[in-house]
């Protein structure tokens, strides 16, 4: 009989099915594994991420860890950020997550978006992004706010206020609009709206 796995193991196993669930140019689980910056960061940010909240001693190998992953991936994620089950980023380059970030599960991010601050105050001072939101390519999502479950946000919109579950955000500064309103029998393509990934 085989040994059960830990708790990580089976994570990280469960960010590569993500991966190659929702890429649709995914080929196969070895080429995920072996050539996706956006798996690989999140991969370093697990470990990270449990040594950071491992307390001080850890703190330092934990920033240099995720030091390490932003050189090899292009993709900076604070190992203090708290990240969901089932998180993708998509090609990856230039994505930042700060140290106060908060995601849910089943989130999808593209390349170039940032879940920053804008104050320097010590605090919750980055995004609480919930469960299935999007987050077009460029985008970025500044402040302690929150984008509800099933938010939107478009290519390149700046994002400096909460967006309320279901919601689509767009534009400098981002305005929201209510998301489509869709039947059981419509089939629904989350990528179907340019601005959101262009």
């Amino acid at each position: 009989m085989a040994e059960p796995q830990s708790p990580l193991i089976q994570t990280l196993r469960e960010d590569l099915q993500a991966a190659c669930d929702r890429d649709p140019a995914a080929r196969s689980r070895l080429v995920v594994a072996l050539a996706y910056p956006g798996v690989h960061a999140l991969w370093f940010h697990r470990v990270a991420h449990r040594m950071w909240n491992s307390g001080m001693p850890l703190r330092l190998p934990s920033r240099l860890l995720s030091q390490i992953a932003r050189f090899i991936t292009g993709i900076e994620i604070h190992p203090g950020a708290t990240i969901g089950r089932r998180f993708f980023i998509d090609h990856g380059m230039g994505v930042v997550i700060g140290e106060t970030a908060e995601i849910g599960e089943d989130v999808l991010m593209f390349h170039g978006s940032t879940l920053g601050g804008t104050s320097m105050s010590k605090g919750k001072r980055h995004p609480t992004v919930g469960d299935r939101v999007l987050i077009g390519a460029g985008a970025k999502v500044l402040g302690p706010i929150t984008l509800g479950d099933d938010a939107k946000i478009g290519a390149n919109a700046v994002v400096v206020h909460d967006v309320p579950p279901g919601y689509v955000a767009v534009g400098v500064a981002a305005k929201t609009r209510p998301g489509s309103e869709l039947s059981a029998a419509t089939e629904f393509d989350p990528y179907a709206e340019p601005a959101l990934y262009i």
